[in-house]
């Protein structure tokens, strides 16, 4: 929500009531209510119609993401996590710091602890640049393009396994990947009933409570399976609490071809702000908590925070998914899904302008009063539904998938005033500004893996995309822009021996602005060509896989190292950009009991011939270093099981240093880190009464290293000397927790 509640703007341009907002809410609800029951009926109804084949299919819940998700056949950089990967460390913490230790990830949390507010960077390239999908559907927000962990809560317990693909990556639904795109699939169904228990407790007040149930196949076809989470925090840094819900439902039919799963799931989320980080260096290295939201001067001159600083959010998730495997070579796939968002953030705002909020200013004892105190809050309450489809041929030497999808987003961005120290009582809970907007983005795709020979095989994969926004802002005016993209993509994969492959692919993609970007300028779309040559090696002791990629960019929409008052990241064109670099990643079994997973990239991240205005002069840079891309990230994993049923990690991660601008500024740079974890999990098999009891403990930070994985930098033109301009820098920090830990036990039944 954060991203998205930051564009709000102060001026109303298009006027709707309340009464109509409700009523549209609510009418809108309903009658997605009914589509959905309408068609899981129809579906249902149609299945049992089928022409039952001889052919058994297994884990028919990969045909959900098999039009986004690639193999060892595929000339594409990838990571594949599963539910076994993702348990030992699954605690409460947010996916992305689940997958910190993956070849070229860098995390980010806000609150200092992983929980709550948290982001990634692959490549250098953040969040709103790596596609994100579930089940196939697209998650990122369709106008921030930002991912958003804090409204689903705990939604690694239902992951049954997610893949990271680096770099353009191959044809998907949603925003074009400019950095990568993580596929994610929910929980397989279950033939057998079961029921799960996991409590854990750990430092910052930490605590985590899940409840998952499956009835096993009833009648052989159906199962009902659920979850319900609860997680809380006091967070790291001072007042960044979390308060967090969540769930997930899922109905599944499973017929010899045919399965059909409907699903919803969301969250609430409530949390204290903490997105300003810290800018004093003394508070920084004395005061490392220090939290400046809320932070007010009250009438007696004593400074206080306001309790309530809070962002505040719920999201609800409907799908509903058809797969059937039509012959022995064909399988199909066709999903609906909705999405609901409404919420808001409070914070209190010192010495307004009355006029910025619509006011009318006020006379007290004679004297006018133009400026309040105030405290508002800036909703969003958004729709966005739609449908992706594909249909997959696969004979021996031919792998086809044809799809697409077509989404609509429509959304509400209102502010209201609930507090002023100074204000008409009747003004108080209006709507100072009201604008919505409207985005639909449609795609249609065909790839295919085609083996030539024995040993060669060709990819191809070509996509047709169109997208048109519609949005109004005081700061862009109004927008209404359509965009038609084609992204082609093709490679070999190249079998050298039974053991090694390399393989070479190009991918082009294009992508659209988003929101904020409109609102800071008049931006470009912006393209990236994608070279990758990569080679694996594979043997019963040994896994490695080592791969180039050159990324051109024109019209790179690249983080300036600015923020906005919400801690939201400022974007603009940087006209030639290119990443070049190398990722090595192995899975090496040292003994039968003994596992070594290292990986590294090393980078080299550059505008061309970058412009900057310094002092009110226009100064050429030449190649600048890219924002936010460390030439160096370094990780490892040692896992050590000296009995069944135990296990041991020592889990490290550095990170090199990085400019947090574009200028190669002394100032913007943020030092390099290198942070340990250990993490052990045991498990009992009793006899009766339980399946299985997990312990697990992680200790984060080991070794208590100060570090800060994130921070902001910007610059300004001071006037106060004139004609003099001179440029002023400056720059923010998120400090990290040191040593903390997290544990808990799981009881399974």
């Amino acid at each position: 929500m954060k991203t998205i509640l930051k564009i709000q703007n102060s001026n109303s341009i298009i006027q709707k009531s309340k009464s109509f907002a409700l009523a549209n809410d609510s009418n809108l609800k309903s009658k997605f209510q009914n589509l959905f029951s309408s068609i899981f009926i129809l579906f249902s109804f149609l299945s049992f119609a089928q022409v039952k084949d001889t052919t058994q299919v297994n884990q028919l819940d990969e045909v959900l993401v098999s039009a986004v998700r690639v193999t060892t056949k595929t000339p594409v950089s990838f990571s594949n996590l599963d539910k076994k990967d993702i348990k030992s460390r699954n605690l409460g913490q947010d996916i992305p710091i689940l997958m910190n230790y993956l070849p070229s990830v860098v995390t980010t949390s806000d609150a200092g602890n992983g929980i709550g507010y948290t982001g990634i960077r692959v490549r250098g390239s953040d969040a709103t640049r790596v596609n994100v999908t579930i089940n196939g559907i697209p998650y990122n927000d369709s106008e921030s393009h930002g991912t958003f962990w804090v409204n689903m809560p705990d939604f690694a317990s239902s992951i049954e396994s997610l893949q990271l693909q680096r770099g353009v990556g191959t044809s998907t639904n949603g925003a074009g990947a400019f950095g990568a795109s993580l596929n994610m699939l929910t929980d397989s169904y279950s033939k057998e009933s079961s029921g799960e228990i996991s409590n854990s407790f750990g430092s910052f007040n930490t605590r985590k409570h899940t409840v998952k149930f499956s009835t096993g196949l009833m009648n052989d076809h159906f199962e009902l399976a659920g979850r319900v989470s609860t997680l809380k925090s006091d967070g790291y840094i001072d007042r960044a609490f979390s308060d967090l819900k969540s769930y997930f439902l899922q109905g599944t039919y499973v017929g010899e071809t045919t399965l059909i799963k409907a699903l919803a799931f969301g969250g609430t989320e409530k949390t204290y702000q903490s997105w300003n980080g810290l800018e004093d260096l003394d508070k920084l290295e004395n005061d490392r908590t220090f939290n400046t939201s809320g932070m007010y001067t009250d009438e007696f001159g004593n400074a206080r925070f306001y309790e309530n600083e809070t962002d505040n959010y719920q999201q609800d998730h409907y799908q509903l998914h058809w797969s059937e495997k039509v012959s022995k070579n064909w399988s199909t796939n066709l999903a609906f899904h909705y999405t609901k968002g409404k919420g808001f953030y409070e914070s209190y705002k010192e010495n307004q302008k009355f006029s910025n909020y619509g006011l009318t200013p006020i006379v007290i004892n004679g004297a006018t009063i133009n400026r309040t105190d105030l405290i508002r809050q800036k909703w969003l309450d958004n729709d966005f539904y739609g449908t992706t489809f594909s249909a997959n041929y696969k004979s021996e030497k031919l792998d086809v998938i044809f799809g697409g999808g077509y989404n609509k987003y429509e959304g509400y961005h209102f502010g209201k005033i609930i507090w002023a120290r100074y204000a008409s009582q009747s003004e108080l809970d209006d709507r100072y500004y009201d604008d919505s907007a409207s985005k639909t983005d449609g795609n249609i795709f065909a790839k295919a893996n085609f083996q030539i020979t024995e040993r060669v095989s060709l990819f191809g994969d070509l996509q047709l995309r169109n997208v048109h926004y519609k949005a109004n802002s005081a700061e862009a005016g109004v927008v209404n822009d359509n965009f038609n993209f084609f992204n082609p993509k093709a490679g070999l994969n190249f079998e050298l021996n039974t053991n090694n492959t390399l393989y070479f692919s190009y991918a082009q993609a294009n992508r659209e602005p988003n929101r904020t970007d409109y609102e800071n300028g008049s931006p470009r779309p912006e393209k990236l060509n994608d070279f990758e040559l990569g080679l694996r090696h594979a043997t019963k002791k040994v896994k490695f896989n080592a791969n180039v990629y050159y990324m051109a960019y024109k019209d790179q929409l690249i983080l300036t190292g600015a923020i906005d008052d919400v801690g939201a990241p400022v974007r603009e064109n940087s006209g030639d950009s290119y990443r070049l670099g190398l990722e090595v990643d192995a899975t090496i079994a040292v003994l039968d009991n003994l596992f070594i997973r290292p990986n590294a990239t090393l980078s080299t991240n550059k505008n061309k011939d970058f412009f900057f205005t310094r002092d009110g002069v226009l100064t050429a840079l030449g190649n600048t270093n890219i924002a936010y891309s460390p030439d160096v990230i370094v990780g490892n994993a040692i896992t050590f099981i000296p009995v069944n049923n135990f296990q041991v990690s020592f889990l490290s991660k550095f990170v090199g240093e990085q400019y947090m601008g574009n200028i190669d500024s002394e100032g913007s740079k943020l030092e390099s880190y290198f942070v340990n974890d250990l993490n052990a999990t045991y498990e009992i098999k009793p006899k009766s009464v339980f399946k299985a009891i997990m312990f697990s403990v992680l200790v984060n930070n080991i070794f208590d290293y100060k570090y800060i994985s994130n921070g902001y930098f910007y610059t300004y033109d001071d006037y106060s000397n004139p004609p003099a301009i001179t440029t002023i820098e400056g720059a923010g920090y998120y400090p990290q927790a040191g040593i903390n830990f997290l544990a808990g036990m799981t009881l399974k039944f």
